[in-house]
């Protein structure tokens, strides 16, 4: 299942090296989760895991760590509307640019859950293991090493 949400016009311009006072900073940001949060009402919520790509249109494009930055209170409105914060491990977060007028793509697509995974309960889901090895081993010690 993969929902995008366009938002036309939103500029993603917070970075770490904007220069602005914090109140304009916060006012910004606050701006941007709640436009962010308002389009993605009309989305169907996915199950987790999933995978979010935020995607920041600008007429420039900025480095790949000021891009992050930019999208951040973007990732925290999703992650609200997900239920979830946004380090939680079921949530794999993309940031991608594309050039042309100022807007924001939001694009939430649902992924099987890998082996080992946590399950919404915080449950780990059961690993195949190799023949012989045990849960608790702590994998594998060279000869003659001490734990």
């Amino acid at each position: 299942m993969s929902d995008a949400v366009e938002i036309p016009g939103l500029r993603l311009d917070v970075t770490a090296n904007s220069r602005l006072h914090w109140a304009a900073r916060a006012k910004r940001v606050k701006r941007q989760r709640a436009i962010v949060g308002l389009m993605l009402r009309s989305v169907d919520r996915p199950a987790l895991p999933c995978v979010v790509t935020i995607t920041r249109r600008s007429p420039g494009t900025l480095d790949d760590d000021n891009a992050v930055c930019s999208a951040k209170a973007a990732r925290d409105a999703v992650a609200q509307w997900l239920g979830v914060d946004d380090r939680d491990p079921r949530v794999t977060w993309r940031v991608e640019q594309e050039r042309g007028a100022w807007g924001v793509r939001v694009a939430v697509r649902g992924v099987a859950a890998p082996a080992g995974a946590a399950d919404e309960a915080g449950r780990a889901t059961p690993v195949a293991r190799p023949h012989g090895a045990a849960a608790g081993d702590g994998g594998a010690v060279a000869k003659g090493a001490r734990r």
